[in-house]
């Protein structure tokens, strides 16, 4: 699709909307479906409208979308192909929405909402209705887009149209976006990492943009050795994804001038893996609150800094603060404060929410900063575990065992303890049985800290799991697995060792 083909798309689906479907300034829309160019189309159209794009989870289940077409105040919602059984079921729970299908076979009025006289998004959006000009724009609410839910239930952070741009200039100056770059979006664009990182941004820089449904390791090297992108962004659970596929050796990378990561504390195995292959990896702190892009580490320094997130980005705040609100020393842990033109306007329904206040989000996240200016994100503040009145932070852990060949994946989370006040517990995944390889057990577990990091640091029990809960992005619901090992190690896996 050229971008003259895009915007007339946009135009078509904006008079559409307005003239057939009745959609009008400030309204809201919400959208149930994978990744597609009219995904974008939607997300535009609505923008020229004044209207407001609500970007669903598709992995949630009936009653949490049903919860948050609720608290979002969607009028109407469009579902893409593959979804009319999610939307049925949602309008069999007695939920009224007007519907419209991007399948059109999904397409069956007695399953849709009063009021809608057709529900096709082919028929409504089709060349024909008079154009409307846009009155959409600056303060104007773009956007309300769900956390993704890690630390309790989901909040709607509210995005203007101004911040969005504000995040793509951010984001250009991080990746050096023109329009000679390829992107591949592979990543879910409901979350703003996979919006507002690289998709949106390369269109503002006029370069290509290649759109994945949903992330596939099999798909993501296929597209690389083929279509030759030069950008693309995955998290760390498709890092590992990618890494352990059986065509990773044998695809050929090179095309990728960089290759962009964040949403969590990434373990610097992950990203030695692409770095031996020639790629440079670079990091991008943020947040569904932030835009995202906030602090990133540009391409030249992906090496000499591996494993810091990068510089405060070019419009950009940053404090770091302790628990009092002053800001810490150099060197010291606090939490990161962040103010910037892309930042969110505020929670949708909850105006008066304490973590955005006088100007500033507060993250919960905790980092440090080196002499050269550089931040080190070591964990959220909720996940630090004091334990005998020492601070742990549990990232420094995790990275101890991500590095080990017999485990595929790992945590560590604070207990209560009766001695200590807190204890930190591991909780890991083993790789599944393999020739020369010991099965791994807790004593193994227990000596990959000795002579490390610090006595008081190492983990006091371990746990087995088949498997870590996560959220969409590939993010640990550390509150989930907290909520399990209190329930006993039987609800968790395969229990303490």
């Amino acid at each position: 699709m050229t971008y003259s083909a895009l915007w007339q798309r946009i135009e078509q689906a904006s008079a559409g909307l307005a003239q057939r479907a009745g959609v009008a300034r400030g309204d809201h829309v919400a959208y149930l479906g994978y990744n597609h160019p009219e995904m974008l189309v939607l997300f535009l159209a609505l923008a020229r409208l004044g209207a407001v794009f609500v970007p669903l989870n598709f992995r949630l289940a009936v009653p949490e979308l049903r919860a948050i077409l609720a608290h979002s105040a969607a009028g109407r919602l469009v579902a893409g192909a593959g979804f009319a059984d999610t939307v049925h079921a949602l309008l069999a729970s007695g939920s009224q929405y007007p519907v419209l299908f991007m399948d059109e076979a999904s397409a069956d009025p007695c399953n849709v909402g009063a009021g809608d006289a057709d529900a096709s998004w082919e028929a409504v959006t089709a060349a024909g209705a008079e154009p409307v000009a846009s009155v959409g724009g600056g303060a104007d609410p773009v956007m309300i887009v769900y956390t993704s839910g890690t630390t309790g239930l989901p909040k709607g952070a509210i995005h203007t149209h101004e911040a969005v741009i504000w995040n793509a200039i951010n984001a250009i100056d991080y990746q050096g976006f023109t329009r000679d770059d390829h992107v591949l979006s592979a990543l879910p664009m409901f979350h703003v990492g996979g919006l507002c990182i690289q998709t949106m941004p390369a269109l503002h820089a006029g370069a290509a943009v290649t759109i994945h449904a949903r992330f596939d390791p099999a798909a993501w090297l296929r597209e690389v050795g083929q279509s030759r992108p030069s950008v693309s962004l995955l998290v760390p659970a498709t890092l590992k994804a990618v890494i352990e596929h059986p065509e990773w050796m044998s695809t050929d990378i090179g095309s990728l001038r960089m290759l962009n990561t964040g949403s969590s504390t990434v373990p610097e195995s992950l990203m030695k893996a692409f770095i031996d292959r020639g790629v440079a990896v670079t990091q991008v702190y943020g947040s569904t609150e932030t835009g995202p892009v906030s602090i990133y580490l540009k391409p030249e320094d992906a090496l000499r800094k591996l494993g810091s997130t990068g510089k405060v980005g070019l419009h950009v705040d940053v404090r770091l603060v302790d628990a009092l609100g002053n800001e810490v020393a150099g060197g010291e842990v606090g939490e990161i404060l962040v103010r910037s033109p892309a930042l969110m306007q505020g929670y949708w329904a909850d105006p008066d929410n304490p973590s955005f206040r006088d100007g500033w989000f507060h993250s919960g996240d905790l980092a440090r900063v080196d002499d050269e200016g550089y931040y080190h994100v070591v964990g959220r503040s909720k996940d630090m575990i004091i334990s005998g009145g020492e601070n742990i932070y549990p990232a420094e852990l995790e990275n101890i065992l991500a590095a080990c060949a017999v485990i595929a994946e790992a945590t560590v989370v604070g207990m209560p303890d009766p001695r200590w006040g807190e204890v930190a517990v591991a909780v890991v995944v083993p790789c599944a049985a393999a020739p020369g390889l010991p099965a791994l057990d807790e004593a193994m577990v227990l000596a990959l800290f000795r002579d490390r990091i610090a006595r008081y640091k190492h983990p006091r029990r371990v746990v087995l799991v088949d498997q870590l809960p996560r959220n969409a992005l590939g993010k640990v619901q550390k509150d989930e697995v907290r909520r399990l090992l209190a329930g006993g190690d039987r609800q968790i896996g395969r229990g303490l060792t």
